[in-house]
């Protein structure tokens, strides 16, 4: 059974002219599997990530996510399915920088309602998962721009999600550290957890079990 499964799903902006960005996009994705989403510019990459991140709703179309029809959830209960099921890696990282690597991470446990007693342990076992544990207590904003994206990876598998949404996760990376970020990747799908990421970089789709490509506002396998 998919973990995620999109049927139909089309959008449009509401201005003036209308917008049309996704035209009947089909995409199943299974426990563990790493899919890579390659498109040009404007090809709306981005648009569908926010769609399958909840953080936008389709104009029609049906979208299920670990078994759940969103289309028929509450808003409430689209913010509970998202703290508990996915987790969100950005290319430009979102960390707080005048908080400490662990207060970041704290923060994560704060809004996903994780009891106090647990988080220390919750953190350290994160930070042991991406190598940063040396730098639990450093200022996020002294972190190389390689640790910073390790730390948004932390942030993101923290609360154990069973999805992970990276939006150009490599972008702003050299070889070395873009190697480390995948091999991270490659641990979390080796758990079952599902990955997809939308790039531009064809070293992704090479890394990925499956390279689709958005064009026209469709899936093209």
């Amino acid at each position: 059974m998919s973990i995620l499964r999109l049927r139909d799903i089309r959008k449009t902006y509401n201005v003036t002219p209308p917008v049309p960005v996704l035209h009947g996009v089909d995409l199943d994705v299974e426990a563990g599997e790493k899919v890579a989403i390659l498109g040009y510019s404007g090809a709306g990459k981005s648009t569908l990530l926010n769609i399958m991140g909840l953080l936008d709703v389709p104009s029609s179309g049906s979208y299920e996510l670990a078994g759940y029809e969103t289309e028929t959830l509450k808003p409430h209960d689209h913010d509970r399915l998202r703290a508990d099921v996915l987790g969100f890696i950005f290319q430009d990282y979102h960390v707080l920088g005048y908080r400490t690597v662990a207060e970041n991470l704290d923060l994560k446990l704060s809004i996903a309602k994780i009891p106090h007693a647990g988080r220390e342990q919750a953190i350290d076992r994160a930070l042991q998962d991406v190598g940063l544990t040396e730098r639990k207590h450093s200022l996020s904003r002294l972190l190389s721009g390689g640790e910073k994206q390790r730390l948004a990876i932390a942030r993101a598998i923290i609360t154990r999600p069973r999805v992970l949404l990276a939006d150009e996760p490599t972008g702003n990376l050299d070889s070395v550290n873009a190697r480390i970020v995948l091999d991270l990747f490659d641990q979390q799908a080796a758990n079952g957890v599902a990955i997809v990421v939308i790039t531009h970089d064809e070293r992704l789709a090479q890394w990925a079990d499956r390279a689709v490509h958005l064009r026209d506002g469709k899936i093209d396998e």
